[in-house]
């Protein structure tokens, strides 16, 4: 990058189940709240602001290009253009990145990204013979065609079209291509819920710590609006090891391993970052929570998607030139427990370095001490365009409080991409 952009500060709302506290807030209510904070904690005057880039993958049909209708709800003057990305499970993570190259290629100097997904609000489909029949109702022009259209209905045009979190490409729904990997790579089910519990009890920890406390707003619950959310629902302090082996494969009821245990949970929320020159920021005289400093994204087999990490890492280890052991803390999505398990065996595999990465040796080993330290997904939730915000914004500030400088986030993509940054904060 010709210079670091700078992160000024980031945050979010907390992570709720799906159904739950947030079931009546739209996304679009989720990412105005994370803009109004944000605008409320940083000096920079709304006037200023010159775009906004957000991230969404449900796309809700009452706010098409919902960075528009959040930024306005969230504060900001009409004058302001907004954009929507989506990449899946990485649109925070590519919106922070949109906003960087705007700033790079000089089209803004300051930039609200994020991301935002309320999964309790999924768009339920009418079947297309409720659509045609709804088209030719709408078409009719005298009394005689209305009745012909509406003897028409069939009560079996109600049915509706549930969506599924599936991949169009390969078929397969993400816990799937989970089993996959799992058997790839040999990740037993007895691995996979010790990566769960590790992920809960890291979670929960942090919250007890008050390590999320500078990152996450308080959200008032509707419908009454009587009380406030402070932090994720998610995390269970008192999970045990016993308790995720009673729960049943949820994918592959036969001879699965991926269990509600062991997979990221369905998940509300929202993040939101700003971001500027590092020359301006100092021109400012404003400390940063972070610089962005490099980023990549790889593709791969849709069937294998979990994979996405290691495509995006190594691109972006050849681009820059630094290795796996130059990061003091790393930051990888927990979609599933097999999905990062084979992540890490993937990393440190010769033999797939050199059949799939066109490596000569291997990446490196990721020490688990260093990787979400915090814990994940798992435990916290999995709002999908908000994850790859929350990851940027939780590894600058956990990097800062640990007085370290360099970190690495990834996520795996649903279609086969993977997607990666590198962040520093001094």
């Amino acid at each position: 990058m010709k210079e670091r952009i700078a992160i000024l500060e980031g945050v979010r709302t907390p992570f709720c189940k799906g159904g739950g506290l947030f079931k009546d807030l739209e996304a679009d209510d989720l990412g105005a709240f994370v803009v109004k904070e944000l605008l409320a904690r940083t000096s920079i005057p709304k006037e200023k602001i010159d775009q906004v880039v957000f991230g969404n993958v449900l796309q809700p049909p009452h706010a098409t290009n919902i960075a528009r209708v959040l930024a306005v709800k969230g504060g900001l003057p009409l004058h302001i253009p907004a954009l929507t990305v989506n990449r899946n499970c990485a649109s925070g993570m590519d919106a922070i990145i949109t906003a960087a190259q705007k700033i790079l290629l000089d089209e803004a100097d300051i930039v609200i990204a994020g991301g935002t997904e309320s999964m309790s609000n999924f768009p339920v489909l009418f079947r297309k013979k409720m659509r045609d029949f709804l088209q030719r109702l709408s078409k009719a022009k005298d009394w005689k065609q209305k009745l012909r259209a509406v003897f028409g209905f069939r009560p079996n045009f109600l049915v509706p079209e549930i969506p599924e979190i599936a991949d169009p490409l390969c078929g397969l729904n993400m816990g799937q291509t989970a089993e996959i990997l799992s058997r790839d790579f040999h990740i037993t089910r007895k691995e996979q819920d010790a990566f769960a519990l590790l992920s809960q009890n890291r979670a929960s920890k942090a919250i007890q710590e008050g390590r999320f406390a500078y990152e996450t707003i308080a959200v008032p619950v509707p419908p009454r609006y009587q009380s406030v959310q402070l932090q994720d629902d998610g995390p269970r302090a008192n999970q045990t090891l016993e308790a995720l082996a009673k729960l049943k494969p949820c994918f592959e009821y036969v001879t699965g391993s991926v269990t509600a245990g062991n997979s990221s949970p369905v998940t509300d929320g929202a993040a939101a970052a700003l971001l500027m020159r590092e020359s301006a920021a100092k021109a400012l005289g404003i400390t940063p929570i972070g610089y962005l400093t490099a980023y990549a994204a790889a593709a791969l087999d849709p069937r294998r998607m979990g994979l996405g990490p290691v495509f995006a890492i190594s691109k972006l280890l050849k681009n820059t030139g630094l290795k796996l052991s130059d990061f003091e803390l790393i930051e990888i999505n927990e979609a599933f427990a097999a999905q990062v398990l084979a992540v890490m065996k993937a990393l440190n595999s010769k033999e797939f370095a050199q059949n799939e990465l066109g490596r000569d040796a291997p990446i490196g080993e990721i020490n688990p001490d260093i990787l979400n330290v915090n814990g994940g997904a798992i435990a916290l939730g999995h709002p999908l365009a908000a994850s790859g915000t929350r990851l940027v914004v939780t590894l600058c500030k956990e990097l800062a409080r640990r007085k370290l400088n360099r970190g690495l986030a990834a996520l795996c993509v649903g279609g086969g991409q993977g997607e990666a940054v590198v962040v520093e904060v001094s």
